[in-house]
């Protein structure tokens, strides 16, 4: 299996997964401004929406979206515990989990952020709108050590992988501490470690 990843991205989230199901793969790294692919090529031949992460099977077929591909790949793993079982209430909390941090995390606040030309005061309703969730997912985690309860699973992976992205929009989290604990807790897994050092810097994206 190849997944295609860029620093800084939401391909961090399968990259750690990947790691914790102990599952062979290849990471493909492509420039997210240019879209080319390490080695050569157009990455938009491969997804032609342009973003990262993708999972391409052995067998050839494509799946995109971080919330599908994490729970393929914790379905191929099934002993490592990383999803509850598909049909469960458990599996359905989880999808609630990852639908919150890519609609509501990912897209509905962090993305708008980082679009250059934005301006600050537009930026602020997106902060407001990271408060509101962060609140939400603090008084949650008040209660859980993990977001479902004492395991570790990949909407914990999800959480760390959009967090990390709150300094590079000035973002304040000191007013979370649990998420803060929460943090902390999943980047201290080998996994996690390995899997940032493995995506590398995030590149300057130039004038």
């Amino acid at each position: 299996m190849k997944l295609f990843c860029a620093p800084g991205t939401l391909s961090l989230l399968p990259h750690i997964v990947f790691l914790e199901a102990a599952l062979p793969f290849t990471a493909i790294r492509i420039n997210e401004h240019t879209k080319a692919i390490e080695g050569g090529g157009d990455y938009r031949t491969v997804n032609p929406l342009g973003y990262v992460p993708a999972l391409l099977l052995d067998d050839g077929t494509l799946l995109t979206e971080g919330a599908a591909i994490v729970q393929y790949i914790a379905d191929q793993a099934p002993s490592r515990r990383l999803a509850p079982a598909n049909g469960s209430i458990e599996r359905a909390k989880l999808q609630a989990w990852l639908n919150f941090f890519s609609s509501e995390m990912h897209k509905g606040a962090y993305g708008p952020i980082f679009h250059k030309g934005i301006s600050e005061q537009s930026k602020e309703v997106f902060r407001d709108r990271l408060r509101t969730r962060y609140a939400h997912l603090d008084r949650h985690l008040a209660d859980n050590t993990y977001l479902l309860g004492e395991d570790f699973t990949v909407a914990d992976a999800n959480s760390f992988a959009v967090t990390i992205w709150a300094p590079r929009v000035d973002f304040d989290l000191s007013p979370y501490p649990n998420v803060l604990a929460h943090h902390a807790r999943i980047g201290r897994r080998p996994t996690v470690q390995a899997a940032l050092e493995a995506e590398g810097p995030i590149p300057d994206p130039g004038p």
